[in-house]
């Protein structure tokens, strides 16, 4: 989690601030919110550690903002937000002082990991300092869980609602982890529920049974598959997630280096792994994680 980093988000729409607010608060930020330039440039007493600055705004608008920030308080990173096509006017925030842009709406976990970037970048990065897996992994909080005796159609439901809070439009993209973190009675990670998974689980049990040659050549005819996909969903939906589950991943400390968990990734290519602190599961580092630390090194160096 992200205790103690105060972000400010400035933007004319309500929907918007509500939204991101909530989501960044699940993940542990300090969020405070202003509908307009003027009381972004007040609520600078308020001593935000990031600003989130929306450009496009009735009155002030986003590079007026950002002029005042950089003379009232030129130490804040600020991250502009812009529409899609709008590059030009992102560019132009980057010339005046911008830390970085992104295109609204944008992904959870990239606005996490960007105000992240900046707060590190202002308060704690040290020439040739590495992050820590803790610094990159996502939170367990984040995901969709249940335990592993509570029926398959029951976490259908749960990972569906994972989906479904998607609101384009109106703030961040939810992040999307495509599993569900199965826990036992005792809030042990017992194994992982993903969509493949499910799809294993409705293959009928005469598909595996082996053909008589030369009949394992025969292809299967149109009518053979009728109906089978509702009829497996169906049955399906009363099996407890344990029978269905894969094994929990393999495990990484919380304050293990990042060549460390690279090195793990690329020899025994996991997708992702579980991360534990003090024994408890505190958050899962996955493949992309580690991308899109690849990607924010290269762009700081080019910076």
């Amino acid at each position: 989690m992200h205790e103690g980093i105060k972000v400010l988000i400035v933007d004319d729409e309500e929907q918007f601030r509500v939204t991101t607010r909530k989501i960044l608060n699940k993940k542990g930020f300090d969020v405070i919110l202003a509908a307009d330039g003027e009381e972004a440039l007040n609520m600078l007493e308020q001593a935000p550690d990031i600003v989130v600055l929306d450009i496009k705004m009735p009155g002030m608008d986003g590079h007026d903002v950002l002029k005042e920030i950089k003379k009232r308080a030129s130490e804040v990173p600020v991250i502009m937000l812009t529409g899609h096509g709008k590059e030009p006017s992102a560019r132009e925030a980057l010339e005046q002082g911008a830390f970085d842009y992104l295109a609204k709406p944008c992904e959870v976990d990239l606005l996490s990991a960007k105000i992240l970037e900046a707060y590190h970048f202002s308060n704690v990065d040290k020439p040739g300092e590495e992050k820590l897996v803790r610094d990159i992994m996502i939170p367990i909080t984040d995901y969709t869980t249940i335990t592993e005796d509570e029926d398959v159609g029951e976490a259908i439901s749960k990972l569906w609602e994972s989906f479904s809070t998607v609101s384009p439009t109106n703030g961040p993209l939810p992040a999307r982890h495509l599993f569900i973190v199965v826990f036992d009675a005792e809030g042990r990670i017992k194994g992982i529920l993903t969509i493949l998974d499910l799809l294993k689980a409705i293959m009928p049990s005469y598909l595996s049974i082996a053909k008589p040659f030369p009949a394992d050549a025969i292809q299967y005819s149109p009518i053979f598959w009728r109906g089978a996909f509702r009829r497996e969903v169906d049955l399906l939906a009363g099996r407890k997630v344990k029978e269905i589950m894969s094994p929990a991943p393999m495990t990484i400390e919380y304050d293990v280096n990042l060549m460390e968990a690279a090195y793990l990734m690329a020899t025994q290519q996991p997708r992702r792994m579980v991360v534990t602190r003090k024994g408890e599961a505190a958050g899962v580092l996955r493949e992309q994680d580690l991308f899109f630390e690849i990607q924010r090194i290269l762009e700081k160096k080019k910076g």
